[in-house]
């Protein structure tokens, strides 16, 4: 249950500032935090990660679907220890809820963390890549 509290957590802190950035800004317009580094840009994504596969929502929200009936199935093997075992998996089920109720919402994901050098992301991706590299982490380290 609390991985899923937590993951609940991460998709709505994902969508409050997804709103924030669409109330607050223009859809193409960039604000310089760090000028030529780092600037918030809000676009729109109709792909996954550095727009692959654009316009397959039914894809992607499957992709959630699988995931999330995965957790159910799998729940009670998920191992307690280390504790970054069950963050893992609660941010990247919270990221990729977060992404899922945009492509669901309005058909595409909202991204804006612009470094410039890469590919325009949100607080959604952050927590889906955080997880997967946690999980990583944790077959990489008790593997026999």
């Amino acid at each position: 249950m609390k991985t899923l509290l937590i993951a609940l957590a991460a998709a709505l802190l994902d969508q409050l500032v997804k709103w924030i950035v669409q109330t607050h800004m223009e859809l193409g317009e960039t604000i310089p935090i760090i000028k030529n580094v780092f600037h918030l840009t809000y676009i729109l994504n109709p792909g996954a990660a550095f727009g692959l596969l654009p316009h397959k929502d039914w894809f992607f929200l499957a992709i959630v679907v699988v995931l999330y009936a995965a957790f159910f199935i799998m729940r009670k093997k998920i191992p307690e220890k280390p504790a970054y075992f069950p963050l893992a998996i609660s941010l990247l089920l919270g990221g990729a809820l977060g992404n899922a109720i945009d492509r669901v919402r309005i058909g595409e994901v909202i991204d804006f963390f612009d470094f410039r050098i890469w590919p325009i992301f949100n607080v959604a991706d952050i927590f889906i890549c955080l997880g997967v590299g946690l999980i990583a982490f944790y077959f990489w380290r008790h593997s026999s």
